[in-house]
């Protein structure tokens, strides 16, 4: 039986430690974070999960320390695996394993390589992504490749949708290799890095709307990092908050935050005129760069509203965007 040391975290976390505990892999020790109370916790828990099989967990902030080290040296594991684990794993830990150290990437390696691969996927507009195993180096996700598994990405699938998708691809890339990757007959290709790059985390206030870009890259940013993301964010002014109000000839022109949840791409041309949003007929829309995006779901300050509401506080002409 091989010995595995797994550092987990996340929905992936838990589907691939789930695998191999299927296949009878002897996990010595499960590596993973303390969850962060500024977070938003959507996902499921790798420690909860360990703690039903009764393994040993642990919750270092840095892996890399000679304690940990030490701690998992004695354990004389045969691999390493690495399932959405958040801390970069240095050379003396990675040395440690018989057999080697996988990591599980969430996109189709070389392409996406580093932070939040799925975001930045749907921002650029693929319509396919994936999991793929692959060997551990001190440079993140270049090394050789075990097993790869695709998912499309349909034009309005949300990151949430993707990710979904992205651990059953994960679940099925890793299910498939293990029994070859255990009996030391699984095949590793060397990944062609010219063909992808590096891309790094985000923030949200990377979620603010461009308007002067198209309505299909609008579409891509809003579905990239919609809830439980921190959503699209822009400003809408002529709206004035209660209390707030200003004389129209001050020549003042207050602003009201807004949040744009969902859209679709319509049909619609909107040649020469500026940013703006509007109601009509109980429906609301978003004036791009080029084109018109159809806006589904949206809050003002903070408070969801329909397209109706909006009409019947505010009326049906265009409010424009602080762009």
């Amino acid at each position: 039986m091989s010995c595995a040391v797994v550092f987990a975290y996340h929905n992936v976390g838990v589907r691939c430690l789930s695998v191999l505990l299927a296949h009878g892999v002897d996990v010595a020790l499960v590596v993973t974070h303390r969850d962060n109370p500024k977070e938003t916790i959507w996902f499921d828990s790798v420690a909860e999960l360990a703690a039903l099989h009764g393994i040993p967990t642990i919750t270092p902030d840095n892996p890399n320390t000679p304690e940990v080290i030490a701690q998992i040296r004695a354990l004389q594991p045969d691999f390493f695996f690495s399932f959405y684990y958040r801390e970069m794993l240095k050379r003396e830990l990675l040395g440690i394993p018989k057999h080697g150290a996988l990591n599980m990437h969430g996109s189709l390696l070389p392409k996406y390589r580093g932070r939040v691969p799925v975001n930045w996927a749907i921002i650029h507009g693929e319509t396919e992504t994936g999991a793929t195993l692959h060997y551990m180096t001190e440079k993140p996700d270049n090394g050789d490749i075990v097993a790869q598994q695709a998912v499309p990405i349909l034009p309005n699938d949300t990151a949430l949708q993707v990710f979904q998708k992205v651990t059953v691809a994960a679940e099925m890339a890793l299910n498939a290799c293990l029994p070859d990757l255990l009996a030391g007959r699984a095949q590793a290709v060397k990944q062609d890095l010219s063909k992808g790059g590096y891309f790094g985390g985000r923030k949200a206030e990377d979620g603010v709307i461009d308007w002067s870009q198209s309505a299909q890259a609008i579409h891509n940013l809003v579905r990239a990092v919609a809830p439980p993301y921190p959503g699209a964010t822009t400003q809408l002014m002529g709206i004035p908050k209660a209390g707030n109000s200003l004389p129209p000839e001050s020549g003042v022109k207050l602003t009201q935050p807004m949040r744009i949840l969902q859209t679709l791409v319509t049909h619609c041309t909107a040649a020469g005129e500026r940013p703006a949003f509007y109601v009509k007929e109980d429906k609301a829309y978003a004036i791009c760069g080029q084109g018109v995006l159809r806006v589904l779901q949206f809050e003002l300050d903070g408070i969801a509203m329909s397209a109706a509401e909006f009409a019947t506080r505010f009326g049906t002409q265009r409010f424009e965007f602080n762009c």
